[in-house]
């Protein structure tokens, strides 16, 4: 049993596979996109959540320390060594947060 093929015949029978083989591959390539493009957006999101709580943190450090200061200077207000230490614990803290950021910065510039 012989089978005869033209050049165009074989050429078609060839090529079925390989057409249906590429639209396979354009439509993962299109799903891997999507769910790509999906990740950036999510992490631009959390990378602004990360920038609004260290901002949400400096304010709330500011306010705490304003107060305390501010406690400190009535003359009678009886703060305890707490409110001494609770300031230069934020201070600290501030401080420590700071130095943490620049280090991080200059890391990711190099």
């Amino acid at each position: 049993m012989v089978i005869e093929l033209s050049l165009g015949g074989l050429l078609t029978l060839l090529g079925i596979p390989t057409a249906i083989t590429s639209l396979g591959l354009w439509i993962l390539q299109r799903k891997m996109a999507k769910r790509e493009e999906i990740r950036d957006k999510r992490e631009a999101a959390r990378e602004k959540n990360e920038v609004l709580l260290i901002q949400n943190t400096r304010a709330a450090l500011a306010l705490a320390e304003a107060t305390a200061v501010a406690v400190q200077r009535i003359p009678d207000a009886h703060c305890n060594g707490d409110m001494h230490a609770a300031l230069e614990y934020a201070r600290k803290v501030k401080h420590a947060q700071k130095d943490f950021l620049t280090e991080q910065g200059v890391k990711a510039i190099y």
